[in-house]
């Protein structure tokens, strides 16, 4: 690991809420876990508009309200282009967000894998 690798990881921690986002044209699909894996709520999806927006906004501070979260941050892969009115609306509303290379991650996952 690298040292910027290792600042990343520093700013996850017992407090913190990861939302993985899987993007599409017209829906995207979410759901929340903790540093540890374990699972959140529901999954849900919702719209790539506004409104879909603001629904995801609610379930995010359902989820922090319920589990005693003070930190969110949200992972995505950008997906073509659709990414990018959800990320514009995060970074607007001062969520903290990062994209996800699935290639790549994919990649360590592989070799990770016991023999």
């Amino acid at each position: 690991m690298n040292y910027k690798q290792n600042e990343r990881l520093n700013q996850l921690t017992d407090e913190t809420l990861i939302i993985g986002v899987d993007i599409a044209k017209e829906f995207h699909v979410v759901r929340a876990q903790d540093i540890r894996g374990i699972e959140f709520g529901k999954t849900i999806k919702f719209d790539n508009s506004l409104t879909g927006y603001l629904e995801f906004e609610n379930w995010i501070n359902e989820i922090k309200l319920a589990e005693e979260k003070n930190q969110v941050i949200i992972g995505m892969e950008p997906t073509g282009h659709y990414w990018l009115n959800i990320a514009r609306y995060l970074k607007a509303n001062d969520y903290k967000w990062t994209y996800v290379n699935i290639v790549d991650t994919f990649s360590r996952i592989i070799f990770m894998q016991p023999s």
